[in-house]
């Protein structure tokens, strides 16, 4: 929909550094624009005391002013061509947006139970019996039910824990619900109403 009059954001082009905004862009912008060099330069040098007004809080930050005509220059696609008091190089490094990382997708059976228990239960079927492993199952065990207890699964359900505990392991892992004991879940505090019905 294009009203006349109405400038909507998302039809303007896209800021270099949003967190300035748009009136200081349009100072960079303009600033391009002018041919006499020492007009250019007073500019340049009113729009860093404009940014440094913006965030007083940054001013006992090391290489403040530094930053400053870094990212002047970053606005300005590095074609202000002015006496900048100190070396924007580096800029560009900054101005250098990262390769997205690559996300880990990992399939599992179960995903309540989360990549990293199942990462356990592969270790859990190749341990020996020991001190450590009888260990190791007791924390498993009390995550798997919290997990289960999270998504709904049901608090009281720990027959499921001990089947899916064996299941997950090839069986080298065999709960004893007549021994063991589950850690005590604390229960979510409800919603409370603070609303209170008038009289």
């Amino acid at each position: 929909m294009n009203i006349e009059g109405l400038d909507y954001n998302t039809q303007r082009a896209k800021l270099i550094l949003p967190e300035y905004g748009r009136e200081i862009q349009q100072m960079v912008d303009h600033c391009l624009t002018l041919t006499d060099r020492e007009e250019r330069q007073r500019c340049a040098e009113t729009i860093i005391a404009v940014m440094d007004r913006m965030f007083p809080e940054n001013r006992g930050v090391e290489d403040h002013e530094q930053k400053l005509w870094d990212q002047l220059a970053i606005m300005s696609n590095f074609q202000l061509d002015i006496d900048f008091p100190y070396d924007v190089s580096d800029a560009e490094k900054i101005a250098t947006k990262p390769e997205p990382l690559p996300y880990p997708m990992q399939r599992i059976p179960v995903r309540h139970y989360g990549a990293m228990l199942f990462e356990i239960f592969e270790k859990l079927k190749t341990m020996e019996p020991s001190e450590e492993r009888d260990k190791l199952v007791e924390l498993t065990a009390n995550q798997m039910h919290r997990d289960l207890v999270t998504w709904s699964h049901g608090s009281s359900d720990v027959a499921k824990v001990a089947s899916d505990l064996a299941r997950f392991t090839d069986g080298n892992i065999q709960l004893d619900l007549d021994t063991f004991v589950f850690e005590k879940i604390e229960a979510q505090p409800k919603n409370v109403n603070n609303n209170k019905k008038k009289k």
